[in-house]
């Protein structure tokens, strides 16, 4: 194993987890802006009025997104596997 197929090893699997939680991240940040627009216009500062419509817009992407990040997870599990002999040499 080279030193340049170690660091794309690395680069390969943190693209892939960056990739992964972007739709969660994504709605938690618009949530996350929108609850906090409204909370100053209103002037409520409650915390479990910002946190609980995060939590719940989360868990609601995550069930939508979860086959298309169990695909992308299965995917890159296979080819390592499938090129492990090959990585070993």
């Amino acid at each position: 194993m080279t030193p340049e197929f170690v660091i794309g090893f690395a680069r390969q699997a943190i693209e892939l987890t960056l990739l992964i939680s972007l739709p969660m991240l994504g709605v938690g940040l618009v949530v996350g802006v929108f609850i906090s627009i409204i909370q100053a216009a209103t002037q409520l500062q409650e915390m479990t009025l910002s946190i609980i419509p995060k939590i719940i817009s989360i868990f609601l992407v995550l069930l939508i997104s979860f086959p298309w990040i169990m695909d992308k997870m299965i995917t890159f599990t296979r080819e390592l596997l499938l090129n492990l002999p090959n990585y070993i040499r």
